[in-house]
């Protein structure tokens, strides 16, 4: 293989924006775990599918994102943002669109033996699932230019992740998911609010709504904050619902919140955002990952 077909694969792979994809992780993680805590039984399988479709369904968005915003003009060469690769002419707008629709192919893939699982309740949180993933940021009503894309995030990569995966698993709707799925779910925006106030500039130019843009770069860091440390008060519920003090574990990342949210107010939209994004990640990823191994022991 040539140097430049190799670039060429790597430049697709970052495409998928791998650091962000702890989006599709974290609710499985967490959600197969409650159920340790709740002595219920986990299906493995179903577990595995629904890692499988969210990954698709994420990398799929992603794509749209990528393909959507340089048709639109929000990406162009004075972007401060990671690369992307429509922008860039790794490959052309059709190509992108091309594979994300494969991307969403393979979710819906994976969903099929989840339907037949879950019946009905699963076939419309897939297919709306996957309809959202487009209209993301393309169609008639792209949500991320609407100013709705925290809000997609926390529903799709929060509620609708971890209250899905245990209706599953258990042919239920507990209350447990949805407070567990809006820990993950506002953990998870914080990467889109972090994203939106670096790009407010740019973002303004081409008229894409995003909350910082319509209210302003101080709503933008409030939201950060909130989004940030509002998972943390759900803590003591898990104490009075079945779990044990350790299930206070997420406490010890409470310093990379604050270490994050210090550094957006600190800091003008610039380049310095991307380290603040990889941040994110971190704290989504470390919560999640602590509130697991409480829900475990």
């Amino acid at each position: 293989m040539s140097k430049r077909s190799s670039g060429k694969i790597l430049d697709i792979v970052l495409a998928f924006r791998p650091k962000t994809l702890t989006a599709a992780l974290v609710p499985i993680v967490v959600g197969t775990s409650l159920l340790k805590m709740l002595n219920l039984p986990v299906h493995w399988w179903i577990s595995e599918l629904a890692l499988a479709a969210s990954f698709f369904i994420q990398i799929g968005t992603n794509l749209v994102n990528d393909a959507s915003d340089f048709k639109k003009g929000a990406d162009t060469d004075s972007r401060i943002g990671p690369r992307r690769i429509t922008q860039a002419g790794v490959l052309t707008y059709g190509q992108v669109m091309g594979l994300a629709t494969l991307c969403f192919l393979g979710a819906i893939a994976c969903g099929v033996p989840l339907v037949m699982q879950g019946g009905w309740p699963i076939f419309w949180i897939g297919l709306f699932s996957v309809l959202c993933g487009y209209a993301y940021t393309a169609g008639p009503f792209p949500l991320a230019y609407k100013g709705l894309g925290d809000l997609f995030v926390v529903l799709f990569f929060g509620l609708i992740a971890v209250a899905g995966l245990i209706y599953l698993q258990t042919l239920e709707w507990r209350i447990e998911a949805l407070i567990l799925g809006l820990q993950v779910g506002l953990h998870c925006a914080v990467l889109i609010a972090v994203n939106n106030l670096r790009d407010i500039e740019g973002d303004t130019l081409v008229h894409k709504k995003t909350l910082p843009v319509r209210f302003g770069k101080s709503f933008g860091r409030i939201e950060i904050a909130v989004l940030c440390f509002t998972p943390f008060l759900f803590l003591p519920y898990w104490l009075h619902n079945g779990g044990s003090a350790f299930c206070l574990l997420p406490l010890g990342s409470i310093p990379l919140a604050v270490k994050l949210v210090k550094g957006v107010f600190a800091t003008e939209p610039s380049p310095e955002y991307n380290r603040f994004l990889g941040q994110a990640a971190g704290l989504h990823l470390v919560f999640a990952l602590l509130l697991a191994v409480g829900f475990t022991l």
